[in-house]
C-alpha cells in the first residue's frame, strides 16, 4: 500500500475483487436472500427497515433501480425478489465481477448486468428512481467523484442509498492497515492462507459468547459497554470476522474482502453528510454503527 501509486492501487483493487468473485461466485448469496439471516437483517436495519414488508413497500414506487457495484449480484437478486419484475427494471453494474453477477442472475427476469467504472461517465445507463450503492464507494479511489457520478443518474424525485466504511478506533485502523500492507502483493492463494488464520482466530474467540462490561477508554476511542470477547477485538483492535451462518471458507473470503483490496478509504459522518449537501440532496435516513455509515437521500425540491 505504501509503495503503490494511485494507478497501481486501483489496478490491484480491481484484480483483488476479480479473483475474489471468480474463486467464490456464491459467497453470501443465499444468506442475503434469507430473511432469517444476519446478513439479510443487517442490510434492512442499516437502511431503516424493520422487515422485508417495509422494504418492499418502499421499493414499490420505483420503476428503474440501479445496483451500483453489484459484486456477485446477491443484493441485485434481493432487490428483484422485493419488486415487481413486470414493472421494475433492475440494472446491475460492476467493474470487476460483472460476468459473475450475470451468470448468477441468469434465471432472474428483467435484470440487466453491465461492466462500468463508477469513476467514469455513466450517463449511457440512463436515469433511475433508486440507486443502491453500498460497500462499494470506499473501494473506488475517489468516493465523492463516484458518488457524484451516480447522483447525476437520479430522476428528479429519485433516491440514493449508500454505505461506506467508517473511520474506526485507532488501534483497529493501525492493525487493519498493517495487515493490508503485508498481504497487498500476495497472490490470491497466499493471501487466503493468511485470511484463514484470521478466520480461525475469530472463530475461536466466538466460542466465548459471554458478555463482559468494560469501562470507557477514551484515548483509544473505546466506549463503555457490554461486549463479547470477539466483539471487543473486532470493534477496536482488528477485523477477525466469523459468522456461524457461513462456511469457514466463506468467512475467510469476508476477511479477504477487507484486507486485500488496497483502495479502502474510511470516513467520518460529517464528511459523508457533506457529500449529500454538495449534491443538493436531502438526507432522509442515516445509520452509523461500529463498521460503517449508511445514508439515504433524495433530491431537494427546486422552486422556480
Amino acid at each position: 500500500m505504501k509503495n503503490m501509486n494511485i494507478k497501481e492501487t486501483a489496478k490491484q483493487t480491481q484484480i483483488s475483487f476479480k479473483e475474489k468473485w471468480q474463486n467464490n461466485p456464491g459467497v453470501a448469496f443465499k444468506n442475503t436472500l434469507d430473511e432469517n439471516s444476519d446478513i439479510y437483517n443487517w442490510i434492512l436495519k442499516r437502511n431503516g427497515f424493520e422487515n422485508n414488508t417495509e422494504f418492499k413497500t418502499y421499493l414499490s414506487s420505483f420503476h428503474r433501480i440501479l445496483d451500483a457495484g453489484c459484486g456477485n449480484g446477491r443484493v441485485t437478486a434481493l432487490l428483484r425478489l422485493l419488486t415487481d419484475e413486470k414493472t421494475t427494471e433492475i440494472v446491475g453494474i460492476d467493474f470487476s465481477s460483472w460476468l459473475v453477477a450475470k451468470e448468477n442472475l441468469k434465471e432472474y427476469n428483467n435484470i440487466r448486468i453491465e461492466q462500468a467504472n463508477l469513476l467514469e461517465n455513466l450517463t449511457h445507463l440512463g436515469t433511475f428512481d433508486f440507486i443502491y450503492c453500498q460497500e462499494v464507494l470506499h473501494h473506488t479511489g475517489n468516493p465523492y467523484l463516484s458518488f457524484s457520478n451516480l447522483v447525476s443518474l437520479l430522476n428528479p424525485k429519485g433516491e440514493i442509498a449508500i454505505y461506506v466504511y467508517k473511520l474506526k478506533a485507532p488501534i483497529r485502523e493501525y492493525t487493519d492497515d498493517y495487515i493490508r500492507d503485508k498481504i497487498s502483493k500476495m497472490p490470491y492463494e497466499d493471501a487466503m492462507r493468511i485470511c484463514d488464520q484470521i478466520t480461525a482466530f475469530g472463530k475461536q474467540l466466538s466460542n466465548y459468547d459471554e458478555e463482559i462490561t468494560i469501562p470507557a477508554l477514551d484515548i483509544l476511542e473505546i466506549p463503555e459497554g457490554k461486549y463479547t470477547i470477539q466483539r471487543i477485538i473486532y470493534h477496536f483492535f482488528m477485523k477477525c470476522f466469523w459468522s456461524n451462518e457461513m462456511s469457514f471458507s466463506d468467512n475467510s473470503v469476508v476477511n479477504y474482502d477487507w484486507y486485500h483490496p488496497q483502495d479502502c478509504s474510511r470516513h467520518k459522518i460529517e464528511e459523508v453528510r457533506q457529500w449529500f449537501e454538495l449534491q443538493n440532496l436531502i438526507i432522509t435516513h442515516e445509520c452509523v454503527d461500529f463498521y460503517g455509515i449508511t445514508i439515504r437521500g433524495k433530491m431537494k425540491d427546486i422552486k422556480v
